[in-house]
Parts: C-alpha cells; sequence; structure tokens
C-alpha cells in the first residue's frame, strides 16, 4: 500500500492519498473545465483506496459550479483546492490534486486529457461514482 502525502501551500489542508497503485500506475488527470483549466488542475483517485482529507474548519472556503454536485475545498488563506469531494447518496467520494502532493512530477508524467464537456448529470455522477475515492473529513483545531 502506498501513501501519498499533500497539502495546499500553507500547509492548513492536508491529504493522504492511500493506493494499491504505484504513482507511474495512478497516473493523473487535467480536466478541461474552466475552473480546472484556469487553476492549472489535475486530479487523480482510485476507487479501491482511501482519501484522508484533514483541515481547521476556519481556514476552509467551499466552491460548487456547473451542476453544484461537487464541493472544491479551498484553503482560504492560500487560496490553492487540494481536494474536491462529492456525496454519492450514503458515501463521501474525492479527488486529490495532483499538484499539492509530493509525488506530482510523476503522477503529472502519466497524465491525461479528461473533457466532460457535454456530459449529462447523470452520468457524472455515474462516472464519479465509479472513480472517485472513498474519502473522509477531520476537522481539526486552527
Amino acid at each position: 500500500m502506498y501513501t501519498y502525502h499533500g497539502q495546499c501551500h500553507c500547509g492548513a489542508i492536508k491529504v493522504a492519498l492511500r493506493s494499491s497503485k504505484a504513482a507511474s500506475q495512478l497516473g493523473a488527470r487535467s480536466c478541461r473545465c474552466s475552473f480546472c483549466k484556469a487553476h492549472g488542475a489535475s486530479w487523480t483517485s482510485d476507487p479501491g483506496g482511501q482519501l484522508e482529507i484533514t483541515l481547521p474548519r476556519e481556514r476552509l472556503s467551499r466552491y460548487t459550479f456547473g451542476t453544484g454536485t461537487a464541493e472544491f475545498l479551498i484553503c482560504a488563506t492560500c487560496g490553492v483546492v487540494p481536494a474536491v469531494i462529492w456525496k454519492d447518496t450514503d458515501r463521501l467520494l474525492g479527488v486529490a490534486r495532483v499538484n499539492c502532493l509530493a509525488e506530482s512530477e510523476v503522477l503529472l508524467a502519466n497524465v491525461g486529457q479528461a473533457d466532460f464537456e457535454g456530459e449529462t448529470e447523470a452520468k457524472r455522477l455515474e462516472r464519479r461514482a465509479r472513480s472517485w475515492t472513498p474519502a473522509s473529513v477531520r476537522f481539526t483545531r486552527g
């Protein structure tokens, strides 16, 4: 089992992605939506893994757009988005921002382009349920 650690720029929001896949197998996806293009964001996930997000509640800013179904977790101090989460009926799923992970260079060496333009909301939620990582969020004291 591998654990990929990362954080926002100031270190307030931390992520740990556990996966049975090596970084070269896990890879990354660069989304072509307007938000991800503006932020130069690439994401990774493993449906067989676990994503743990730890942060102080007072340093969290949340952002949703488009279908309003995913929450981008933004550090209120440094403005970095280290993770995105989505609640699928009874489970929380997420993706980790590759650029925030210590292994980003290896992950970005295997980056694929993703274009979800025109994808229906139902198809989008089905894709997330199939490919995003089971997640947990733990709040700490600032």
